[in-house]
């Protein structure tokens, strides 16, 4: 039963708190319920759509669960998401038939979204044919928020040509497409994008003594106004809120300051950059200039996808955007994953794997470490009330890779599970086999469908997904 006394007082759904050069989007509360109920009927919430995108494909043979329906067994590399069992849907025999020309990588990732044929360039035309799903969700429901849509990612975009199928490698580094040739670059630095989310534009604009505060005392004064209104109820969620924020504010800080200052990196990744440096200045090898540069690790890349899947969670709650995508890494990407224990090497070069019992214990490592981030994500959401329900039960959260296994650079039957019940419009806790040759874009569409977005057609699909409700 709600706290609110309805005689007292409502808050107008689109509330926030201000301060000088800080917005905050609230979360929903109980004292906003007869007003959403009037805006979105009978009370519901609206359906927020993630988009994680996973580089160079999986170990396929360690992929697929046994069973279908609702009777089926996790794969030991999606097996981190057993918590999230009933959550789940897992998709077996999609594809993107127009991935299936050009070359190992570019088409599939470029065209991920889109369901279409990227033109072929080693120049910066680059035209992929087709508007990605998320930002036709975008265009219909992102006026409701803040930011239409929200692109994150983890490595800058990758330029110059690949030679081996002469594509230039910007197509790596975008899976949205706002129209067939306008890509939206992801944003990789978190304190860019939780500024995006939390402050106002002034405060990026050159206010630097509001940009150096915590958006939090920027706006105490109202929000301590705010709580003395609430219920009990909605004072604690409020505070949660708030201190969801402030931590994630706290981690991208920690994070600076860490990556600012070399001496703080650890011995053997100052190794490796001046191994690169060293490789750069003498020309050797393949690789361009910008390549090396762009492949220097990270000092924790666990923490910075965690901070980046926690932002998207937080414009999620926030309704500061209900369409966010996530790159764990562009395309091709040489991400050096010898962070995990039993890995030596890069990302893309592990998935070359041809066959090699070493090279495909690693890649399966990889491939359930970015399953572990996903579950991450999920834990976050399912703890997270919003009315009877939980925020991930208000959300199509989808995650997967455009490859099947990164040695045969396979399109066919691509990797991809997706959480969340939609408000209720999908019916989750099951493994989905489909026909050989069934689009993935009918998969898409089905989740269009369920956030109340329209389109009569995307990629090969003219019709959505049976049986996902």
């Amino acid at each position: 039963m709600s706290n609110l006394n309805l005689n007292q007082w409502l808050i107008p759904r689109r509330s926030f708190l201000r301060g000088a050069g800080a917005t905050l989007a609230l979360p929903f509360l109980e004292a906003m319920s007869p007003l959403r109920a009037a805006v979105l009927g009978g009370g519901a919430f609206p359906v927020r759509i993630g988009l994680l995108y996973m580089p160079n494909g999986v170990r396929a043979d360690r992929w697929t669960p046994d069973g279908d329906g609702s009777r089926f067994k996790l794969s030991p590399i999606l097996s981190p998401l057993e918590k999230h069992r009933e959550d789940l849907l897992i998709f077996t025999g999609l594809q993107n038939k127009a991935s299936f020309t050009g070359d190992g990588h570019y088409v599939k990732t470029a065209g991920w979204l889109t369901g279409t044929t990227i033109t072929k360039t080693t120049g910066s035309a680059i035209n992929a044919n087709g508007v990605s799903m998320d930002q036709i969700a975008a265009a219909q429901i992102g006026n409701s928020t803040k930011l239409p849509s929200l692109e994150l990612g983890t490595e800058p975009i990758t330029s110059g040509i690949d030679t081996n199928v002469n594509y230039t490698r910007l197509y790596g580094s975008h899976i949205s497409w706002k129209t067939s040739t306008v890509p939206l670059p992801c944003e990789i630095n978190p304190r860019v994008a939780f500024d995006r989310l939390f402050r106002a534009p002034s405060a990026n604009a050159g206010k630097q003594a509001s940009a150096d505060k915590s958006v939090l005392d920027l706006v105490q004064s109202d929000a301590k106004r705010l709580q003395g209104k609430l219920g009990t109820a909605d004072k604690q969620k409020l505070e949660q809120y708030l201190e969801s924020i402030r931590e994630v504010e706290r981690r991208i800080e920690q994070e600076a300051a860490t990556l600012g200052a070399g001496e703080n990196l650890p011995p053997e990744l100052l190794k490796q950059m001046d191994a690169l440096d060293k490789r750069i200045s003498k020309g050797m090898g393949k690789a361009s200039r910008e390549e090396e540069l762009n492949s220097r690790p990270r000092f924790d890349h666990t923490e910075h996808c965690r901070i980046m899947t926690e932002l998207m969670v937080l414009a999620f709650w926030s309704d500061s955007t209900r369409v966010a995508s996530f790159m764990f890494g562009n395309d091709v990407t040489g991400r050096n994953f010898s962070f995990l224990d039993g890995v030596n090497g890069g990302h893309h070069e592990i998935s070359h794997h041809s066959n090699d019992a070493t090279k495909l214990a690693q890649y399966e490592k990889i491939n359930r470490w970015h399953v572990e981030q996903y579950a991450g994500m999920l834990d976050r959401m399912s703890e997270i009330k919003e009315g009877d329900g939980t925020l991930l039960d208000h959300s199509i959260i989808a995650f997967g890779s455009p490859i099947r296994d990164g040695n045969a650079h396979d399109p066919k039957n691509v990797p991809i599970v997706v959480a969340g019940k939609a408000n209720g419009g999908l019916r989750t806790g099951r493994h989905i086999v489909s026909d050989e040759g069934t689009p993935l874009c009918s998969l898409w569409m089905g989740l269009l469908d369920k956030a109340g977005v329209k389109t009569g057609k995307l990629g090969d699909a003219t019709t959505s997904l049976r049986n996902l409700g």
